[in-house]
């Protein structure tokens, strides 16, 4: 059985900040499908269709994660490593949203290729803009890249907004 696409992929082991964050994206309906994750083994067994998740393909990726670093069983910067390093998930934006205010962690980050870094505001009203923020731009104004597994259609004419004038 397939599984539906994913929009947003959530990993975040606090209830609390999940539901903050799920309440923030789907009151500025941006996102169909968001799933959570609750600890780094299920988030990388989604990502990876495996474990749990057979189903899943690799045709259809998350178009963002949403990743904590305190994570149980397997840690943040482990699953950004793990997604980063891979060939079939590079692409996929990962931003980093942890309660952390460690620079090593800032630095690893950026080291292992995150996307963007942000800290969790702890106002219940900042941390609700800071995700809707974070969604309107990659879910709304980034341009994600073409993947490099999609090859175009070279048989085909590509459409154009070209006018001919003629005399």
């Amino acid at each position: 059985m397939n599984e539906p696409d994913v929009d947003i992929l959530l990993v975040e082991d606090s209830v609390d900040d999940a539901e903050l964050a799920l309440h923030a994206l789907r009151k500025e309906k941006l996102a169909n499908s968001i799933f959570i994750a609750r600890d780094g083994e299920e988030a990388l067994d989604f990502v990876f269709c495996r474990g749990t998740f057979p189903g899943r393909s690799f045709d259809h990726p998350p178009k963002l994660v949403l990743l904590d670093l305190k994570l149980p069983k397997i840690d943040g910067m482990q699953v950004l490593k793990a997604i980063k390093s891979d060939p079939r998930t590079r692409t996929i934006p990962v931003v980093i949203l942890t309660s952390s205010r460690e620079e090593r962690d800032l630095v690893s980050g950026y080291d292992l290729g995150v996307n963007s870094f942000i800290q969790k505001p702890v106002d219940f009203d900042q941390f609700r803009a800071t995700v809707k923020s974070v969604g309107l731009y990659w879910m709304v104004t980034n341009q994600p890249p073409v993947r490099a597994d999609v090859k175009p259609n070279l048989d085909e004419e590509a459409p154009t907004d070209e006018v001919l004038l003629t005399k």
